[in-house]
């Protein structure tokens, strides 16, 4: 394998691992709505997702460092063909917790993988000290495609069932077309993730050390975290984008909705929106190396790139919030524009948080240690999901914007007087465990 190869599997796997989701993404909050459940109820059921998917993000993690990265792709397609069909058939409240769970599952266990895996084949070509940020920037640009992609094929398909139709009668509604879509995608990303990511051959293991090692693993991840000075900072920074992205995709379907006049013209607004923002954020993750370089050297442009893309999200949450009054097109171009460039930020600190993080690691724990940054976004958007949709109730949807503008606009203090991770050098490995004898460490410089 050469290293544009090892990129073109990233990037197609990457592609397949979002695509259900876009597909589902401007319908879920809607049918929800057309089933009968409130904001609040809606917020529980997403807050659900995040809780299991927080409380799975470590031992999936450390379970693929363990037995490799495709097992555990492969796991992850299978819950989401089953919570994207169950979805599309569910009628109330507990129908829409369960999904909620196994959405959370399949999450978790797709959190990470793929990265990892680029990210060591990457290292085995190239050695440890090979530019991460080409690769990783196309991945980011592959899930911004898959994104809007997804977004606007979901948010259209609704507008193209016939009333009365097949897919219209029973529990089955237009707005259930889409997760059923994605429930397809799920599948074609269970073959691809089996056949397109080899993995070197893994020395056999028995069931019992597998399990003894997870638990090890999972630990040294969380100490590299917690004790990290540059990766605990890069986890708070992460939660912050967390609660950017539940501020626009808890409030922004009802609100367009609304200006559209039925849910399933909301659903199509939506997806335009959504997929303008995607295309901001495959801009972001293009345009991010460039912006390190400009902000300065290889480390210190990187955290000054990230400032400039947490800053820029802050921004543009906050013009959400100022131009929410607004009604008819010049609601809609509004939050056009400022999905646009909030999704351009996140993909600009997202992916340059994501290099500082490979950098701070060595292969034992990076699967485990994404994962942990997965579990901080899930973490921000946990509480912002009970926060915001009691604040939105209450208060209006503009207050919610404003609250979560100034939490992120309050997470670029992170980045002040930020260590810079050396690169871990390669662990020494015990006899007979297959395992690194110790971890590497982050370290100011």
């Amino acid at each position: 394998m050469t290293a544009r190869s090892a990129v073109r599997r990233y990037m197609l796997v990457t592609f397949l691992t979002w695509l259900p989701m876009g597909l589902m993404l401007p319908v879920m909050v809607l049918l929800m709505t057309e089933r009968g459940l409130s904001l609040a109820q809606i917020g529980l059921c997403v807050t659900v997702f995040s809780l299991v998917t927080i409380g799975l993000e470590l031992p999936t993690g450390g379970l693929a460092d363990v037995l490799g990265r495709r097992v555990l792709l492969a796991a992850s397609a299978v819950f989401t063909l089953a919570a994207l069909i169950l979805l599309a058939v569910s009628t109330t409240l507990w129908m829409f917790l369960v999904t909620g769970v196994i959405k959370g599952v399949a999450r978790a266990l797709s959190s990470g993988p793929a990265t990892a895996w680029y990210v060591d084949t990457l290292h085995e070509l190239e050695g440890r000290d090979a530019d991460l940020r080409p690769g990783l920037a196309r991945g980011g640009v592959m899930e911004s495609v898959a994104l809007a992609a997804g977004v606007l094929v979901g948010g259209f398909a609704p507008l193209l069932i016939p009333p009365g139709g097949v897919v219209a009668s029973g529990v089955l509604v237009p707005l259930s077309a889409p997760p059923l879509m994605g429930a397809v995608a799920a599948g074609v990303l269970l073959v691809v993730a089996l056949v397109a990511l080899p993995e070197p051959a893994h020395r056999h293991r028995s069931l019992g050390s597998v399990l003894r090692d997870v638990p090890a693993t999972i630990g040294e991840g969380v100490r590299l975290a917690v004790a990290g000075p540059v990766l605990r900072r890069l986890m708070l920074a992460t939660a912050g984008a967390g609660v950017a992205l539940t501020a626009v995709e808890l409030l922004t379907p009802g609100r367009l909705a609304e200006l559209a006049g039925t849910a399933e013209q909301g659903s199509t607004a939506y997806a335009v929106v959504a997929a303008l923002g995607f295309a901001g954020s495959a801009a972001g993750s293009a345009l991010a190396p460039g912006v390190a370089r400009m902000a300065g050297g290889p480390a210190g442009g990187s955290v000054r790139g990230a400032v400039a893309g947490t800053l820029l999200t802050a921004l543009s949450v906050g013009a959400l919030a100022a131009t929410a009054g607004l009604t008819g097109s010049a609601g809609l171009v509004s939050a056009g524009v400022a999905y646009v460039v909030l999704f351009a930020g996140l993909s600009v600190a997202g992916l340059l948080c994501l290099e500082m993080t490979h950098n701070a690691v060595g292969a034992a724990q990076r699967t485990t240690i994404t994962s942990t940054g997965s579990l901080a976004i899930q973490s921000g958007g946990a509480l912002s999901n009970l926060v915001f949709g009691a604040l939105a109730t209450g208060a209006g949807t503009a207050a919610a914007w404003w609250t979560a503008a100034v939490m992120i606009l309050a997470s670029a203090l992170v980045f002040v007087r930020m260590p810079v991770a050396s690169r871990p050098r390669p662990a020494m490995v015990q006899e007979g465990s297959g395992r690194p004898a110790s971890g590497p460490v982050a370290r100011p410089q």
